[in-house]
């Protein structure tokens, strides 16, 4: 970090930037008061600390770790050296920091919080733009975002994102005491954050001009800072300014931007289904639109679910459900065609940053497996997906069609039927891809044609999933895809998994050449499958499976309890619990959507990093995830279904920033140096 800011001071003192919060003196009360090592001063009586970080360590809302007498754990990193905040970035990325503002023995009200600009080279400045909450989803003049972090209470322990009889397959922060092969023992209470309040929803400021803090907490700010593609190389810089009355504490804020460009298509690709039955109750307070005005209004929602998840590098796809008494026809509805063919990601529909004017890339018929013509046999088969393959020829001849067979069926015979019928098509149909859900190796006995097998491990017989990843690479139109996630294979979608655990699991699809990853609903607000009816997913980490009893060794439990499960979007309006709305006709970001995003950018390094020096980049990812998906391997090859074994790559985010730094570094054609 040290190193880094001498270059920033240097480049700064070289060419002083007009504006520039290191370049001008400036007029600030400081919150004043004797801070703890490592944290901005603050004010006795008021806030206690101020420290920032790059977001991927999840700060519960109770740590005071900056504090006079607060936790023992550290808040320096390459991001924070105590005084400011230092970050670097290439062309065309998002990248993110998160400032915690701690009140260790009384309340404070009515904190602001604003990063209004950053000054660069050539007169370039990147803002914050004019604000107001009308203006959340328009990013035409505005490269910095500010969210106020919601938090939500882990009243248990998830069930389905790991195996639980090794404490080490869970999250660090949640294990009992465990022996050495990982057999744990305690009860709830003796989790460490049993109980805690994580950071999980990104609620743009523009919703909370101000806020207060309570005695003996923290609360987080995230900070989005969009990258154009077009920004000059060097250093950029600018303050956070926090403001309590008439006090105000400015935290210098670097950012370097390397000169190189991310492409808009993303190195790692992703599929995340959209549900639209939720969205009604929640922001029309009915299921239904009841005239024009609201089936506009119903269609812009879910269009802006599709333009924030370009935001995040994310690809959506949902069952393509008729509205306004359209015909259904062997075509997508009318509202897919600005997705498909980019007009949507336009500055015409507010969006800028990355992947403008791209299609989506990617379209689904019969999402879980909801096509309609499964009794018309073979040659009905070939006429719909043939009438398919065709209108997407002509309006969006870019996109990746899939025809989602099945979902989670063992009926072996009958999908291999469906995907020969398409393999044997003399038609055009014949170009659109069959998906199922099941595992690698079983496809590869059992369905020989189906294209896209899409599987979940925990932990895999590695010799096995190697033969069949082998020989369903051997197919003209084979395809690797993974869906959701578990441990200790791949980080997993869990609100209380580490900050850093989506971005692991790109690295590991990148590692084994997954062409995308799954993650099976994204507004599940209403828990069908587990009984629990709607949910007040913005207050409640619970959003998958029942929470029917106590558990003493797992908290609040039931029937796959899990947090966060099928929850990627939080309804910027709602109806069933009005208490959470915020008034925006559009959803809010998952904290998870902004750490996957983080990993997803990685991605796009290595792949640049890839074309320098193959064999330094694969020497960094396997420094970072060793043993990831079918190479962690099991205890017992005759009942391959476990292994004792703790997850193999860090959990500290200044391990991946390192990298991310040696990677940047490749890229730009530099001699190896080491990282600031």
């Amino acid at each position: 970090m040290r190193a880094l800011l001498v270059v920033l001071t240097a480049l700064c003192a070289a060419s002083p930037i007009s504006g520039c919060g290191a370049c001008e003196s400036r007029v600030s009360v400081p919150l004043t008061g004797e801070p703890a090592a490592g944290a901005a001063s603050a004010g006795p009586g008021a806030i206690s600390a101020i420290w920032a970080g790059e977001g991927g360590d999840k700060v519960a809302r109770g740590e005071l770790r900056a504090s006079p007498g607060g936790s023992a754990r550290g808040v320096r990193s390459r991001v924070w050296d105590g005084e400011s905040v230092t970050l670097f970035a290439a062309r065309n990325e998002v990248v993110s920091l998160q400032l915690i503002i701690e009140a260790a023995s009384a309340p404070v009200s009515g904190v602001t919080v604003e990063l209004a600009s950053l000054a660069g080279p050539q007169g370039r400045r990147l803002s914050a733009g004019p604000g107001g909450k009308e203006l959340v989803f328009d990013w035409r003049n505005r490269q910095i975002e500010l969210f106020l972090v919601g938090y939500q209470k882990l009243a248990g322990l998830s069930r389905t994102p790991w195996e639980l009889y090794d404490e080490r397959h869970i999250p660090e922060r949640l294990r009992r005491p465990f022996n050495l092969t990982g057999r744990g023992h305690g009860d709830w209470e003796d989790r460490p954050d049993h109980d805690a309040e994580y950071p999980e929803v990104a609620v743009p400021m523009e919703t909370a001009a101000s806020f207060d803090v309570a005695a003996g907490t923290n609360q987080a700010v995230w900070v989005d800072i969009t990258v154009p593609r077009d920004a000059p190389a060097g250093l950029w810089e600018g303050a956070l300014r926090v403001t309590v009355g008439q006090q105000t504490r400015e935290i210098p804020v670097h950012l370097l931007v390397r000169d190189f460009r991310l492409p808009d298509d993303p190195a790692a690709q992703t599929m995340v289904f959209t549900g639209h039955a939720d969205l009604g109750p929640r922001y029309l307070g009915h299921a239904e639109p009841k005239d024009d005005a609201e089936r506009a209004r119903a269609r812009l929602i879910r269009d802006r679910h599709h333009l924030l998840a370009r935001r995040h590098r994310v690809t959506l796809f949902d069952a393509n459900p008729v509205y306004d008494d359209q015909p259904a026809r062997d075509a997508p509805t009318a509202e897919w065609l600005p997705r498909l063919n980019g007009t949507l990601f336009s500055a015409a529909h507010g969006y800028a940053g990355p992947g403008e004017n791209l299609g989506n890339g990617l379209f689904v018929i019969g999402a879980y497996g909801s096509w309609t013509w499964k009794s018309e046999g073979r040659e009905g088969m070939w006429s719909h997906l043939d009438a398919w393959a065709r209108w997407f020829r002509v309006h969006a001849p870019a996109t990746e069609v899939l025809l989602y067979l099945v979902d989670e069926s063992a009926d072996y015979p009958q999908i291999e039927t469906w995907a020969r019928w398409i393999r044997e098509n003399p038609g055009p149909g014949a170009s659109i891809l069959s998906l199922a859900t099941l595992s690698l190796p079983e496809s590869v006995e059992h369905t020989p044609s189906l294209d896209v097998p899409t599987s979940t491990i925990a932990v895999a017989d590695t010799p096995v999933w190697e033969k069949a990843a082998a020989s369903l690479r051997e197919r003209p139109t084979g395809r690797i895809a993974m869906y959701n996630g578990r441990r200790p294979a791949s980080g997993t979608f869990a609100t209380e998994d580490d900050g850093i655990a989506l971005r692991a699991m790109v690295w590991s699809q990148v590692k084994h050449a997954v062409w995308r990853w799954f993650f099976w609903e994204s507004t599940y607000y209403t828990d069908v499958q587990g009984g629990g009816g709607a949910g007040d997913v913005i207050g409640e980490a619970r959003t998958f499976g029942a929470a029917s009893e106590r558990d003493d060794v797992l908290g609040q439990t039931g029937w796959r309890y899990t947090n966060g499960d099928g929850v990627l979007f939080y309804p910027g309006t709602d109806h069933v619990f009005p208490k959470r709305s915020r008034g925006l006709d559009g959803p809010m970001a998952s904290l998870r959507l902004k750490h996957w995003r983080r990993g997803i950018q990685d991605a796009a390094y290595l792949a640049l990093a890839r074309e320098r020096d193959p064999a330094a980049t694969a020497a960094i990812i396997d420094e970072l995830v060793p043993r990831v998906l079918w190479e962690v391997g099991v205890d017992d090859a005759a009942d391959p279904t476990w292994k004792r074994t703790d997850i193999s790559w860090p959990t500290d985010p200044d391990r991946w920033e390192a990298a991310r730094w040696r990677l940047a570094g490749i890229i730009e054609g530099q001699a190896p140096t080491p990282s600031p």
